[in-house]
């Protein structure tokens, strides 16, 4: 007789993937990472993250786009966890359970967003009283996208991405996702926009004036003018059937299309709800795309919440 799972209180927090609106990209630093200039919207497709004590440290990936995601030390979310109880001086195990539903090395931060959720719940669980800026400079230490993620909603992002200031924003904007089957390695598709660039200088980079001014009326249409992906030649080099999705999605009645960060997630704005129902049906029926998402943004965390997990 099999016995039923043991339950225990712990603590559950919902994280959402990114989209970036614009992610202009600027020289190599010294440390190997660029300059960047991103605009971040958080966006309504979301992993659900799971701590509770333990005897021992564990984690545990479940879900819809699982595949090929570690559940061992090598886990964004494991990691966040140890290393806020370096910080924090403590020594209380946890064990993590993971159900990820955003794609997995498509562009989306789904790793960077667990690692947030992690931090988040496990501040949460033990007690700690750290400040935002005192986590968001853990979070710096473990990846680029993940201090804007434990906030979510629309925000600029400076630095190499982790350096995030709140961005007025109006309205909601409507969202298709056109996932591939083959992820891209963010290292391996930086690495190509240097080589596409070539010996050329290339400048500091700057957020664009009109497209934070766009999202602060709300204007969906000057919102998709403004959007731009300084990867996005060099994602398509490395996937060249990504060209044929953005030009399906565009002819479809999208606002715009863009490679969503790294890559090879396709984003597509609509211009209302409406519209995005439409795109989404019109790419999986033509064949242009087998696996789409609708979603809307901009999206916020949580909560972080005290739940009853298995």
């Amino acid at each position: 007789m099999t016995s039923a799972p043991q339950l225990h209180t712990g603590v559950c927090v919902r994280v959402p993937a990114k989209v970036n609106l614009e992610l202009r990209v600027g020289p190599p630093r010294p440390d190997g990472f660029h300059s960047l200039a991103t605009v971040y919207q958080a966006v309504s497709l979301f992993d659900t993250i799971e701590v509770s004590a333990d005897r021992d440290w564990g984690i545990e990936v479940v879900g819809r786009t699982a595949a090929g995601v570690p559940a061992d030390e090598s886990n964004l979310a494991l990691r966040a966890a140890h290393a806020l109880a370096d910080a924090a001086g403590i020594d209380r195990p946890v064990r993590i359970r993971v159900t990820k539903e955003i794609p997995v090395a498509g562009g989306m931060a789904g790793g960077s967003a667990d690692a947030a959720g992690a931090l988040l719940a496990c501040h949460r669980l033990w007690g700690l009283d750290l400040s935002p800026a005192e986590l968001a400079a853990i979070a710096a230490g473990l990846g680029s996208d993940i201090p804007f993620l434990l906030a979510g909603g629309t925000a600029l992002g400076g630095g190499r991405g982790e350096r995030v200031v709140p961005t007025a924003t109006r309205g909601t904007y409507h969202w298709v996702f056109a996932l591939s089957d083959e992820g891209l390695s963010t290292p391996a598709v930086y690495a190509e926009c240097d080589r596409l660039r070539g010996a050329a200088p290339v400048p500091q980079p700057e957020p664009s004036a009109d497209l934070l001014a766009a999202l602060s009326f709300g204007n969906a249409e000057a919102v998709a003018d403004g959007m731009g992906n300084d990867l996005q030649e060099a994602a398509l080099s490395m996937q060249p059937a990504l060209a044929g999705v953005l030009e399906a999605g565009l002819s479809f009645g999208a606002l715009a299309g863009i490679v969503s960060g790294s890559g090879p997630t396709l984003a597509f704005l609509c211009r209302d709800a409406e519209s995005a129902i439409d795109l989404a049906v019109s790419l999986t029926a033509s064949g242009a795309a087998a696996d789409v998402r609708k979603a809307h943004g901009p999206a916020a965390v949580g909560p972080v919440e005290v739940a009853t997990c298995r």
